[in-house]
């Protein structure tokens, strides 16, 4: 499902104009991204948690110069589902025949 998808799936369950629709959820998608980008944390009850990630230093390889590289410590943006919605999908996605499933 893309972007498009999701508003106007939105947009016919609620009645919403699909514009109304896409400006909430670019704002939503806007305010999630400055908060990460703050440091802060985004905890969304029954569907999961935005998170910010610390990555450790770590020795790389330049594969094209072949030599060692030394990759700093930074920090990545990271998603982790609540208990109920991983338990939801688990039980959707298992009853799926093998080959409707996105995932490979």
């Amino acid at each position: 499902m893309r972007k498009a998808d999701l508003v106007a799936n939105i947009a016919d369950k609620t009645g919403i104009a699909k514009v109304d629709v896409l400006v909430s959820l670019e704002s939503f998608f806007k305010e999630v991204k400055g908060s990460l980008a703050e440091g802060e944390n985004v905890y969304i009850r029954g569907f999961g948690s935005f998170v910010v990630k610390k990555r450790a230093k770590k020795i790389g390889r330049h594969i094209q110069e072949n030599r060692a590289i030394e990759i700093p410590e930074h920090f990545i943006p990271a998603f982790k589902p609540a208990k109920i919605f991983v338990e939801q999908v688990k039980d959707k996605v298992s009853d799926l025949p093998d080959d409707e499933s996105d995932y490979d």
